[in-house]
């Protein structure tokens, strides 16, 4: 694989010369092209930048030789490459086209003061590309950038800063599309900020986290916008935090009908929905009973032309003093061997408070954003044995349907391994150690 893959940037050298001589003598011309970069697009089927890329690596890395056939009614004069190194190290088949891309980028932008030594700087990145890959050779040129001219980075940062653009959307599926531009500095406390939150979840079973990159990514900016909407820093609005507000009708809340079908797959009933403020979107009620578990509800009576005839007063199912208790049994997450990272964990309710449930330590459990989640809609079912949550899994995960034990994953868990050491045959606490307070 070595030995083609440096035949294959041999080949591509010897192309970037066939290239550079083609722009000399400007055949592009006579095809009807207005560039060589043109020509080069359709004549080998790439994109736009591809061919630029090409071209200024081609008259870079080769000089003509005297004699040359420059065209009519030109003369060819001997001439040096700009990048002699490189393409020396092009056609060894030692450093690759996006290898040399960098080290042009790195020398064009060069100050006047410091063209004497660009001989030395080609040199430098020249050897580092023969050991690192572009992406760190350009971390590399950039350092160089920094050092050699200094005014050039800073003016370079202010620039970027000025090109700064988050742009967000709404598809025809009702997803949002963002699309953005940072700065390096907002954009290191992105990464930072994300990377914690986006991490993989430990192997459970052996078998590891199924999300895509792109899906922890995801799944770690919802978490992060439950962090900020959580705090009191946030600006407020007519004296109310930020807050997501779905309005559903009580009885699709309470029934949570399910879509229903023949064996045709026809549609013959569909459940109610809640709409999102702000956007106009519509959510299931499933979902809304989910987001329901752990938030501030306020009940209103609308009348028929939907407009609001009583208000009362908004309640939190999960106060400060259950939360507290929450977390001090179960940390971030109760699910069975979670390893959430610290973040806003939420409190769902066992038996869902519309239902009838109460809000109470002994009703409540209190999941991460993904493990809530599975709750709702897989279906576990979880009940408190002697203070801890015990999570039964639906048939289709465990067909034998196995509680496990859930809480503080490793108190949790070895509270039910030691539990047929303090437990007498008899299944009788000891006399005078109540078996609740054993651990």
């Amino acid at each position: 694989m070595g030995e083609v893959e440096q035949q294959i940037r041999q080949a591509r050298m010897e192309q970037l010369r066939l290239i550079a001589e083609a722009d000399r003598r400007r055949l592009h011309a006579v095809q009807g092209a207005r560039s060589t970069q043109v020509w080069l697009k359709t004549l080998l089927n790439i994109d736009g930048q591809d061919a630029t890329t090409r071209v200024r690596i081609a008259t870079a890395t080769t000089a003509p030789a005297v004699g040359d056939d420059a065209g009519p009614g030109t003369t060819a004069e001997p001439t040096t490459a700009a990048l002699p190194v490189t393409g020396e190290a092009l056609a060894e088949g030692v450093i690759s086209l996006e290898h040399a891309r960098v080290i042009s980028r790195c020398l064009s932008r060069l100050p006047e003061h410091a063209q004497h030594r660009a001989a030395e700087i080609e040199r430098l990145l020249v050897e580092t590309a023969c050991r690192q890959c572009p992406r760190d050779l350009a971390k590399l040129a950039d350092r160089i950038r920094y050092m050699i001219d200094a005014d050039g980075a800073v003016a370079d940062e202010r620039a970027q800063f000025e090109s700064r653009e988050l742009h967000y959307a709404t598809a025809r599926d009702g997803m949002l599309v963002i699309k953005a531009r940072l700065d390096r500095e907002t954009g290191a406390k992105f990464v930072t900020a994300l990377q914690p939150l986006a991490a993989p979840r430990p192997e459970s079973d052996g078998v590891k986290d199924p999300r895509t990159v792109g899906q922890r990514n995801a799944d770690g900016l919802s978490t992060l916008l439950d962090l900020v909407l959580d705090t009191d820093g946030m600006p407020r609005t007519g004296g109310q935090k930020p807050h997501l507000t779905v309005t559903i009708d009580y009885t699709d809340l309470k029934n949570q009908l399910p879509v229903s079908t023949n064996n045709d797959g026809e549609i013959l009933a569909v459940g109610g929905a809640g709409m999102l403020e702000g956007t106009g979107q519509y959510l299931s009620p499933q979902t809304i009973r989910r987001i329901a578990c752990d938030c501030e509800v306020l009940p209103m009576v609308m009348g028929g032309d939907s407009l609001p005839l009583d208000v009362g007063a908004s309640q939190r199912t999960a106060p400060t003093h259950i939360r507290a208790a929450l977390l001090a049994r179960d940390g971030v997450c109760a699910f069975p061997e979670c390893d959430h990272p610290a973040g806003t964990p939420q409190a769902h309710h066992i038996v869902h408070w519309v239902d009838g449930g109460p809000t109470s330590v002994n009703n409540m459990v209190m999941l991460c954003a993904h493990h809530h989640r599975t709750i709702h809609n897989h279906h576990w079912n979880i009940e408190l044995q002697r203070g801890r949550p015990m999570f039964t899994p639906p048939a289709n995960v465990d067909p034998t349907r196995t509680p496990r034990p859930g809480g503080k994953a490793q108190p949790a868990t070895h509270h039910h391994a030691l539990r047929t050491l303090t437990t007498p045959p008899e299944g009788r606490p000891p006399e005078g150690r109540p078996l609740a307070n054993t651990h």
